[in-house]
């Protein structure tokens, strides 16, 4: 059976070149670029022009018409001899097109089916042994959130194929329910392996932003946190870890701007801009009245505000000065 199937295989193969050769026997050549051809019809055009020249100048009484005759022949001859290369390549380029097309249709052809078939079996075996082994790699102790982001994303590459081949119906019976089940296995990896990339990225980012020295950077940083955490949430939404990394994290951002105002408030109070100070603690009220600061330190902060805002309007009183607002704006009041 064996050398019978053998025998087949290569008879069909003769077949298949006899038939590609009559094809190409039977499809008509175009001619091949020359560029000594170029050169003899350049050499016949410059020669052409300057008999005919000579001729009509001769005609014409001139005493020496061999040269203007030379030299409209000798600027043909220059110009033809300067686009030679640009001519030669053009003339190369369209007899490749002309004589490849038909073979480049041919073998894409032959490449997406035999593609399209050999994805259940090699391919598909291949690519869950290469997942596996990326995935126990991720997980040892000393991989990084980019590794288990690597593999997520070599999950939905491998999930995407495999969706392509199940639609096209080519598949049997036994070949598809071995894709199905290599499906479920790749889509565990994939939540798991993205769930630890944004956990572990959203993590290290937090750090980062809280060694930040000024407020924009910090600011910045925990956003980019939230973003990580945002992009796998929009894939796995309800996540109860990754909610409350978001939480802590929507949490320091706002306890960053209520500092932030807080400082600039006392900076004013200490320089005598009373109402500023005022103005200042007031935006700190703001962003303490947000949703991500717990009730407990929103209670306590708001209480310890309104106690200096109280300080501050008898300090006015005392002065008995008009409500007016200072003339200048100090350097760190940004909002």
């Amino acid at each position: 059976m064996g050398n019978n199937s053998a025998d087949q295989f290569f008879s069909r193969e003769t077949q298949a070149q006899s038939r590609s050769a009559s094809d190409s026997r039977s499809r008509p050549r175009g001619r091949m670029p020359s560029s000594v051809g170029y050169l003899t019809v350049a050499i016949i055009a410059a020669v052409g022009l300057f008999l005919l020249l000579w001729w009509l100048l001769v005609s014409g009484g001139d005493e020496a018409p061999w040269l203007p005759a030379g030299l409209a022949a000798s600027v043909v001859l220059l110009v033809a001899l300067s686009a030679r290369e640009v001519v030669m390549r053009r003339a190369w380029t369209r007899y490749l097109l002309e004589q490849g097309t038909h073979e480049k249709a041919k073998s894409g052809s032959s490449s997406i089916r035999t593609s399209k078939k050999s994805f259940s079996a090699s391919l598909h075996s291949a690519a869950l042994r290469v997942i596996q082994k990326q995935s126990t790699a991720a997980d040892s102790s000393n991989s990084t959130p980019e590794t288990h982001l690597g593999v997520a994303q070599l999950c939905q590459d491998y999930l995407s194929s495999s969706e392509e081949a199940m639609r096209s119906g080519n598949l049997g019976s036994e070949k598809g329910i071995a894709i199905r089940a290599g499906q479920q296995r790749v889509r565990a990896l994939h939540k798991h392996h993205l769930l630890t990339w944004a956990r572990g990225h959203s993590q290290a980012l937090a750090r980062e932003a809280q060694h930040r020295a000024r407020i924009f950077e910090k600011i910045e940083t925990a956003n980019r946190a939230i973003e990580s955490i945002d992009t796998a949430l929009q894939t796995y939404p309800g996540e109860f870890e990754l909610e409350e990394s978001k939480a802590a994290i929507l949490e320091f951002i706002a306890s960053v701007k209520v500092a932030h105002w807080i400082e600039l408030a006392e900076r004013s109070a200490f320089k005598g801009h009373y109402r500023r100070s005022i103005d200042r603690y007031r935006d700190a009220l703001f962003y303490l009245s947000q949703d991500a600061i717990k009730d407990e330190v929103r209670v306590a902060g708001v209480q310890k505000i309104e106690q200096e805002i109280q300080k501050l309007q008898s300090q006015l009183r005392k002065r008995g000065r008009p409500r007016t607002e200072e003339s200048t704006l100090e350097p760190d009041d940004v909002r």
